[in-house]
């Protein structure tokens, strides 16, 4: 049975369009059915661009190849600035918003072939206030936050890949929830150029597709890195499993499928030990959550100062406490983080990779919220490249992921060996269909 055209994921597809066996018109009208379809459902999108993407597909098609994205859709989470759509970072104080030109990695999509077909819906700047989008695997749940929209959009099949951005846990906590890759690069690799600022020394630009290969595609061209196109890893990697010092609130689903990938990754030649926790980093998910708070508080002083009325309570909280915080116990608190972070880059002396929750279980129900960063804030802290991969399914029936991490500015073996990893965590758990097959469609 041939794969419906907005399933596949962003390699085949590349491969096809690069090979001429597929127009970008045929994909472009394939996801753009596929939202028709199911948008009233999810709620993925802010905005969407039929004719100007067929218009640009036409062109891609009777012209030469443009790059290694060439006719790819891609949505673009609501937190990046686009010349050709509104940009409202989840906020009605930019309800009518046009930038004047895109964010960097808009733009480096653009120019390797890629067609950006709409929007995708962001939380209020980023943050903790949900927007209207569903879990694709059952609407009554979350699709995470902040970046739920790029990955609901994923997720359901209505486009192959999809940027995000991560400053606690926006990118790692809905590819868990959505069952989908997540990967936030080592901190600065991808210019943030035209993303909205929320804290400066900890936002990282990333995204969303349905395999590790995927996402390696579009991370060698935001990362300038064509060594990410091949993931060939002969080794058996040594994985350090770190449970954290939040295991506590870990849910039995989260347990279960910790335990069960130590114990295949065993079997497969991986070299598998338990990392012991340091006592030190029990006020890791505090002192991120200080050096947000007073980082937000300065990135969005205008609309705190300003527009405090069209701020939710729990924004207007965090930046209030933020706006608390002196500039010393700032400095304190980076030291603090640098200490830590120092301390954690020894251990891939030792390990290749660290393996760890992704979220503290499955999705919640969507009127609770977007889920808790916790299992995330530490290692967007350290700076560290992660990815999620879908592995486990818990008891309502939705996905539960593991987080990989990697060492800094390593990300070329980091995704390596999380392909390595991911495919025999397959393998052992569904041995007969993908990642992308895992669970029900509507």
């Amino acid at each position: 049975m041939s794969t419906a055209l907005n399933r596949l994921g962003a390699l085949e597809a590349a491969h096809k369009l690069q090979r001429r066996e597929l127009t970008a018109v045929q994909l472009v009208r394939a996801c753009f059915a596929r939202i028709e379809q199911r948008e009233n459902t999810i709620h993925a999108w802010t905005a969407l661009q039929k004719q100007a993407a067929l218009e640009h597909a036409e062109a891609l098609d009777r012209g030469p190849l443009r790059g290694p994205l060439h006719g790819l859709p891609i949505g673009v989470k609501d937190l990046f600035d686009t010349v050709d759509l509104p940009t409202r970072y989840g906020s009605p104080i930019y309800e009518r918003h046009r930038p004047g030109l895109d964010a960097a990695a808009v733009a480096l999509c653009r120019h390797a072939g890629a067609i950006v077909i709409g929007k995708t819906v962001t939380t209020e700047f980023a943050t903790y206030q949900a927007g209207p989008t569903r879990n694709p695997r059952n609407e009554a749940y979350t699709p995470g936050g902040s970046s739920s929209g790029s990955a609901a959009a994923v997720a359901d099949d209505m486009v192959p890949f999809a940027l995000g951005s991560q400053t606690a846990g926006s990118i790692i906590r809905p590819a868990s929830y959505c069952g989908i890759v997540g990967y936030k690069p080592t901190f600065g690799a991808i210019a943030r150029a035209g993303v909205k600022s929320l804290a400066e020394s900890l936002d990282t630009v990333g995204g969303f597709a349905r395999s590790v290969p995927d996402v390696a595609l579009f991370a060698s061209v935001l990362m300038r890195d064509p060594r990410l196109l091949n993931l060939n890893y002969d080794a058996k990697p040594r994985i350090g499993m770190y449970r954290s010092l939040q295991w506590r609130h870990a849910q039995p689903e989260t347990k279960e499928a910790f335990a069960q990938a130590a114990a295949i990754l065993a079997r497969t030649g991986a070299q598998v030990e338990e990392l012991p926790l340091p006592a030190e980093h029990c006020m890791l998910v505090q002192l991120h959550a200080d050096i947000m708070a007073f980082e937000a508080s300065q990135a969005l002083a205008y609309e705190r100062l300003e527009h405090a009325a069209q701020l939710s309570p729990k924004l207007q909280a965090i930046l209030e406490a933020g706006a608390q915080i002196s500039a010393e116990v700032h400095i304190k608190n980076l030291a603090r983080a640098a200490e830590s972070r120092a301390r954690v880059d020894g251990w891939f002396d030792k390990y290749d990779v660290l393996l760890a929750p992704a979220a503290s279980g499955e999705a919640p129900f969507a009127d609770l919220g977007t889920g808790d960063p916790q299992f995330s804030r530490a290692w967007t802290l350290f700076g560290l490249p992660c990815l999620n991969l879908p592995f486990a399914t818990g008891p309502q029936g939705l996905p539960v992921g593991l987080q990989l991490i990697g060492k800094r500015h390593d990300d070329h073996r980091t995704l390596a060996i999380a392909a390595w990893v991911h495919e025999r965590l397959l393998a052992a758990r569904e041995p007969d269909i993908g990642a992308s097959d895992m669970w029900p469609r509507g």
